[in-house]
């Protein structure tokens, strides 16, 4: 166990030599917390006092605080909107010491806000401002695809977080992984389950369960040649099923590695030519699971980057998700609580 915690603490040593490019979805969070002492008079439903609020970033602006915390150098590539939300985004993501750079503004779209309403650390309402834009003008792609271009060889990998909300295409990821591999860069994806056909070739890719087995929905229904998928079912209740479809998707999509999380069980991880691996859990209690795939793909992918194994990295990847999970919110890890957790357990 001690040569264990020795070689994690030299990988997580590594972190603050590496630079990490962020792109997807960015999302600005905002909590009210508050109590409940009574119904309203009005409709049946509780009155919450607030007590306190606070804005923090979210979506892939997670991703990239997650990757500052653990001691990386962060660029973030994404849109906001031309907003009071979107200069609050900008303001906590400089003071994060965030590269925002390759932030643009799109007139055309809200800033992507999500308000949860929390009571006794559980949330009982969420409210979503949002407008889903599928399709980006070739102004803000060539924006994108220009900053790229003439950056690519400063990063160590690249992350596409993927939350649904219109950035991330079939054409923006294919020149990523172009650029990824032409530089022999690592890629990952944290994924949307309608996306997953965008994801071939890439390094990694670190669905949850329910995006997995959606995800199988989704192929067989949409594939033109879907006997390829060779899953009878999409129900993975147990062992057995989630390996196969592990492996299956691992194939189908020509991945290096693929990591399913599964909440209070941990993670499996699946790679080329090896025996599926179970992480279980290092949490000691589950509060809230929001923004523990963030912490996951942030500390799998840097982990990589530091020169570990898939196995090692998901084995820390796994200490991170059991941290977030014991706290409120989408917070980030940082690289003392990460060490702190290894030597703990």
């Amino acid at each position: 166990m001690q040569s264990q915690i020795g070689q994690y603490n030299r990988i997580c040593s590594k972190f603050y030599k590496k630079n990490i490019l962020v792109i997807g979805d960015i999302i600005l969070d905002r909590y009210i917390q508050g109590s409940v002492s009574r119904i309203s008079p009005e409709a049946p439903v509780p009155i919450v006092v607030e007590e306190s609020s606070f804005y923090t970033p979210g979506g892939a602006a997670n991703v990239a605080k997650n990757l500052r915390g653990l001691g990386a150098k962060v660029t973030l590539i994404g849109r906001i909107g031309k907003d009071s939300q979107g200069q609050i985004l900008r303001r906590l993501l400089r003071k994060g010491r965030i590269d925002i750079r390759g932030i643009f503004t799109d007139k055309g779209v809200p800033t992507i806000c999500k308000t949860r309403v929390v009571v006794q650390r559980q949330q009982v309402v969420r409210i979503d401002r949002e407008k889903i834009k599928i399709s980006v003008n070739k102004e803000f792609n060539h924006k994108i695809h220009h900053f790229i271009e003439n950056n690519i060889k400063s990063f160590d990998a690249l992350i596409i977080s993927d939350y649904g909300k219109g950035l991330i295409t079939p054409e923006l990821v294919s020149f990523l992984r172009q650029q990824a591999l032409a530089h022999k860069k690592i890629i990952t994806v944290d994924p949307k389950v309608e996306h997953f056909s965008y994801y071939r070739n890439v390094t990694a890719i670190t669905p949850n369960l329910k995006e997995a087995e959606n995800a199988i929905r989704d192929i067989k229904v949409t594939s033109k040649t879907p006997g390829q998928l060779g899953i009878h079912s999409d129900r993975l209740k147990g062992s057995k099923e989630i390996n196969l479809a592990g492996k299956e998707l691992l194939r189908y999509l020509e991945l290096d590695a693929l990591l399913i999380t599964l909440g209070e069980q941990g993670i499996r991880l699946f790679e080329k030519w090896k025996k599926p691996v179970l992480i279980k859990t290092k949490a000691r209690e589950v509060y809230d699971v929001t923004g523990a795939g963030d912490a996951v793909i942030s500390t799998f992918t840097l982990s990589l980057t530091a020169g570990a194994t898939k196995s090692q990295a998901a084995e820390i990847a796994n200490y991170a998700a059991g941290i977030v999970v014991g706290k409120m919110g989408a917070v980030a890890v940082s690289r003392e609580e990460l060490l702190k957790a290894i030597e703990d357990h």
